[in-house]
């Protein structure tokens, strides 16, 4: 299944989920594929692959109350519902070069889920190369979903990053650089944001997209084992990785732990959104616009 040689069978390629079709719309729950998105009705219901299910970010796959992910219970009753179970084989792609889809793809892993794998260049790969898609939405029968863990070990919480930072734990801030700097504070549009903008003290920025390919799909193990090694971020101790609400930083976990083989890699899914609201917590900046300087608070 593994479509480069990478330290694990993470990906797939377009071309193996193309052969796999028929697999994934039998009852059967042995496999099961999945879109997940955050604009799902203009993507998803416009059109998706063949027997794809389909997961809203805000709706499947987020505790809007908590603003958290969710609890090991409704992670069983969501993946249930869509005819998974435990061990099915799991493949995810979503739109925004599978920015959801990787962070459902760490969800995954966080309650235990072994067999599961991200489509290689996302949706937009698989439109660009002209495979079927359909507009008709499967239906599953429901299942018993039995979770695991939940595994705090890819995750990592505020109190954690503050004491990582204390001993020098690479932080790696997958943000745009306008973000790390502190001339915004989120993505235009985006409806979450902060109080104030900049990085978290010591932060390397890395972003997200500098683990793709112009065509989508992730660079090859050499490449990517090379751009680290640039930025002085190897496996030699470990990694905490963050962006604004944990979905984009969700890719660069998933490059290191998965692809690159990084044993100790934990995504900070409360990203810039806490982070950013805490009163007194350390901010660095790297702007002389005054305006930025006035939301430091």
């Amino acid at each position: 299944m593994s479509t480069n040689d990478y330290a694990s069978d993470a990906l797939v390629s377009a071309e193996w989920v193309d052969d796999h079709l028929d697999e994934f719309g039998r009852d059967d729950p042995e496999y099961r594929l999945v879109e997940a998105d955050i604009d799902y009705d203009e993507s998803y219901a416009e059109g998706h692959i063949p027997n794809a299910v389909g997961f809203r970010w805000g709706t499947h796959l987020q505790d809007s109350i908590q603003r958290d992910i969710l609890k090991r219970d409704a992670f069983e009753d969501i993946m249930g519902e869509a005819g998974i179970t435990e061990d099915s084989t799991v493949v995810l792609y979503g739109d925004e070069s599978n920015q959801w889809a990787a962070y459902t793809y760490w969800q995954f892993k966080y309650y235990g889920h072994d067999d599961v794998h991200l489509l290689n260049g996302g949706r937009a790969y698989w439109e660009d190369n002209d495979y079927e898609m359909t507009t008709e939405e499967p239906d599953f029968p429901e299942r018993e979903y039995d979770a695991g863990g939940p595994f705090d070990g890819i995750r990592i919480y505020r109190e954690g990053v503050e004491d990582a930072a204390e001993i020098g734990v690479p932080l790696v801030d997958v943000r745009s650089e306008e973000e790390y700097r502190g001339e915004k504070i989120a993505p235009e549009g985006s409806p979450e944001t902060a109080q104030r903008a900049g990085h978290i003290p010591g932060a390397e920025n890395i972003t997200w997209s500098e683990n793709l390919a112009e065509d989508g799909r992730f660079k090859t193990r050499e490449e990517l084992e090379g751009m680290y090694d640039e930025y002085g971020v190897t496996d030699d101790s470990g990694v905490i990785t963050y962006c604004r609400i944990g979905e984009r930083s969700s890719i660069t976990w998933f490059t290191l732990h998965e692809l690159l083989g990084y044993d100790d890699v934990r995504n900070y899914d409360g990203s810039w959104t806490e982070w950013g609201n805490l009163i007194r917590s350390p901010v660095e900046v790297e702007t002389d616009d005054p305006a930025t300087r006035a939301n430091e608070g």
